[in-house]
């Protein structure tokens, strides 16, 4: 979905594909036929943008093989699908029964994660609509915070300063700006918003809004750290840190943890396969529910678990909807868009989608929900 700022510039609104993963190029257009088409045709646009997940091997095939690009190309053309961006964080599919930290692996010190956002790049050159300003690609917050070291920090700012460097060479070689887009998380390197600026601020672009790397605003995140979007947004402004991307989605809250059906609703969302961190307000966290007996109880708990906008959490938990308005309205409701590209990211649902044809509906619901909020912010659909 596109939308026209008052500036005249172009936002684009689109789903994470990770909502259905794929291992092969087959099982990926099977995606985009069933799932991401249905979308489409349900929200009735002219073109809808889905952020594809493409795992490490896939990426390799895509970015050296020109048919297999070509089949891709041809897939999102019969649905009328475009790609802006690309999920680069996980990088492989996991059958482990629980992955944990493994899902931030290979870190930025790991030259695989190198390769692989190379490969990302190169084929995010050869998909991006020759009409769009840039194409981003989201990356993890260097790497989980242990173990982690002033060495590993080095070997990490390399990574990244080579990544820069290739994106240059492949705008030059393509006239396409590619810009990655380092989302923070709680548990990882980078898990606070001031962390990242701090860490990102060499990058930062003089008039903004031109820096290769930057900074991938996830609103759950955010929302989890308990951190307030108008301190967050004051420091990547003073640090000079582009928002290169923003992936849209609300944390659970349990406002009485002293509640123990409360507890027990809460560790029901989500899966156990993946973390899901808890932080209290005003004190500390874990690394996931089943650690939750450790906090105080004393203050609200936000967990990682990215919920849909447009129906409510289960009783007797409440939902992030604040701090997802407040973080929009600072992204693209003033006179310039902060960044062009909104990305809405669920992974939980009010009941689970047994097809992909119900999960079409439901995903077509949360997109309606933000296009109704983008233009109460005065954007134009086209």
């Amino acid at each position: 979905m596109r939308f026209c700022h008052r500036d005249g510039s172009t936002v684009h609104l689109g789903y994470c594909a990770t909502v259905h993963p794929a291992a092969e190029l087959d099982e990926l257009i099977a995606g985009l036929d069933t799932c991401a088409g249905a979308v489409r045709s349900a929200l009735d646009v002219p073109v809808l943008g889905v952020g594809l997940w493409l795992p490490h091997r896939l990426a390799d095939r895509l970015a050296n093989s020109p048919a297999a690009l070509s089949k891709l190309r041809r897939a999102l053309q019969r649905n009328r699908l475009e790609v802006v961006t690309l999920n680069g964080t996980p990088h492989a599919q996991f059958a482990d029964k629980v992955v944990g930290t493994k899902l931030y692996c290979p870190d930025w010190t790991d030259p695989e994660r190198l390769r692989y956002t190379l490969d990302l790049i190169d084929v995010l050159a050869e998909l991006l609509p020759t009409d769009v300003a840039y194409g981003s690609i989201s990356t993890v917050p260097l790497g989980w915070r242990v173990p982690w070291s002033k060495a590993r920090n080095r070997a990490a700012r390399e990574a990244i300063d080579r990544v820069e460097q290739h994106l240059a060479r492949t705008e030059s070689r393509t006239g396409r700006k590619i810009r990655i887009a380092v989302e923070t998380e709680p548990g990882c390197v980078l898990e606070m918003i001031g962390q990242a600026a701090a860490w990102l601020d060499r990058y930062s672009s003089p008039y903004g809004g031109t820096s290769r790397i930057g900074l991938g605003l996830d609103t759950c995140h955010l929302a989890v750290q308990f951190e307030d979007p108008a301190e967050s947004f004051e420091l990547l402004w003073r640090a000079g840190v582009d928002v290169v991307k923003a992936q849209l989605s609300l944390a659970p809250t349990l406002v009485d943890p002293g509640d123990a059906s409360g507890r027990y609703v809460l560790s029901q969302l989500g899966t156990p396969k993946y973390l899901r961190q808890v932080r209290e307000w005003g004190g500390p966290g874990v690394d996931d529910v089943a650690q939750a007996y450790e906090l105080s109880g004393h203050a609200a708990w936000r967990m990682h678990a990215h919920l849909a906008a447009h129906a409510a959490p289960p009783d007797p938990l409440s939902a992030t909807t604040g701090v997802l308005d407040d973080c929009l309205t600072r992204l693209v409701g003033g006179g310039h868009p902060l960044t062009h590209h909104l990305e809405s990211e669920v992974y939980v649902w009010p009941r689970a989608a047994r097809t992909q044809q119900a999960l079409a509906k439901r995903i077509a619901k949360e997109l309606t929900w933000l296009r109704d909020r983008l233009t109460a912010l005065g954007l134009d659909e086209v």
